[in-house]
């Protein structure tokens, strides 16, 4: 593991009020466990970048922790949303080894907002969105919720491009950034992956089959998270009785994709897809201070470009290299490791 470090700089002009010409209705609050959903309106005149209208009325965020605490934002790959921690009804959460009680992100020292991505599956056909969207539409829930500025937002995947579109837009809204496996760009070999997986949604909503389609699509995306060093571990390379039967390693990559062809619509994925590889951010313009974390064996982020991000940040706190049997998943499966970079940037924030 290859540690750079830069020194820590104090700013209190970070603060940034939050806009009067703008008088916003109360957020709707529900309940859930110790848990509160936070859902507002996106109002009436908010368009894309692109220009487009969200089909969407409505953008819901989830509270995690104890009141009055410092709030942290955190953000994951296309597939997470606002459930990060074990709730009633959605099992563990999508990152329950981070955010959790003593955990490296402390719900009894923080309180964590995650939120939903645009589009929601209400959304009848694609949509051109960015990060920049998101990261606005994000704004917009924190200057509901009356939060002038979050203590940190941790991004992973399409969460940490999402981040470094927030620092980029709102330089004094967030008192530290970190960001794991995400970058300033798109990589075009991941593009070309990604393109793919579209194409193929694609002809199987042309002959009727999306659901197929995004099973499918997801079948590829599995074999560009990992690596081949982790199949060639897991995965025997037995050949079946007859041609057309699944080898092991295609079963494996069959029931990922039944598991995740009702997860989302095929207009939604398509527009998350589509997002990422839309991603691109000037570093120079981010002066938050970054944690930035890379893998060594990421596909989808190759560290060259992590770090060519971390050359161009003007005020790098941290980078972290390191390596990793897992590629581009390794930020869901190295806890041990992800914890304590965790905790190494927001030991010092106050309580």
């Amino acid at each position: 593991m290859t540690l750079a470090l830069a020194s820590k700089t104090s700013d209190d002009s970070r603060l940034r009020p939050i806009p009067a010409s703008r008088a916003y209705a109360q957020p709707r609050r529900e309940r859930s466990g110790d848990a509160v959903d936070i859902t507002i309106d996106i109002p009436a005149d908010f368009r894309l970048q692109s220009g487009e209208r969200l089909g969407q009325r409505t953008l819901t965020g989830r509270l995690h922790g104890r009141e009055g605490t410092p709030l942290i934002v955190v953000a994951g790959g296309i597939s997470a949303g606002r459930f990060v921690h074990r709730t009633e009804t959605n099992g563990l959460g999508w990152w329950s080894g981070a955010v959790s009680i003593r955990g490296p992100i402390d719900l009894s020292r923080f309180q964590v907002l995650a939120f939903d991505y645009a589009p929601d599956a209400g959304q009848g056909s694609s949509v051109t969105i960015t990060t920049h969207d998101q990261a606005r539409l994000l704004g917009l829930l924190l200057d509901h919720l009356g939060f002038e500025t979050v203590s940190a937002f941790v991004g992973c995947s399409y969460g940490g491009m999402i981040a470094l579109a927030f620092g980029e837009l709102f330089p004094r809204r967030a008192e530290q950034l970190v960001v794991v496996s995400a970058a300033h760009r798109a990589h075009p070999q991941a593009t070309a992956w990604r393109g793919i997986q579209r194409r193929i949604l694609q002809l199987a909503q042309a002959a009727g089959r999306p659901e197929d389609g995004v099973a499918l699509a997801r079948e590829l995306a599995m074999t560009t998270y990992r690596t081949a060093e982790e199949f060639g571990d897991r995965f025997a390379s037995t050949a079946p009785a007859s041609a057309g039967q699944a080898y092991p390693v295609c079963e494996y990559l069959t029931a990922r994709g039944k598991a995740y062809r009702t997860h989302t619509t095929p207009a939604r994925w398509l527009s998350l897809s589509d997002s990422i590889d839309r991603h691109a951010v000037s570093p120079e313009a981010i002066s938050t201070p970054v944690t930035l974390v890379g893998f060594d064996s990421d596909r989808l982020v190759p560290i060259d470009d992590i770090r060519e991000l971390a050359a161009r940040l003007p005020n790098l706190w941290r980078l972290v290299e390191a390596p990793s049997l897992y590629g581009h998943d390794a930020f869901l499966k190295e806890d041990a490791l992800v914890g304590d970079i965790l905790r190494n940037a927001l030991k010092e924030i106050d309580q």
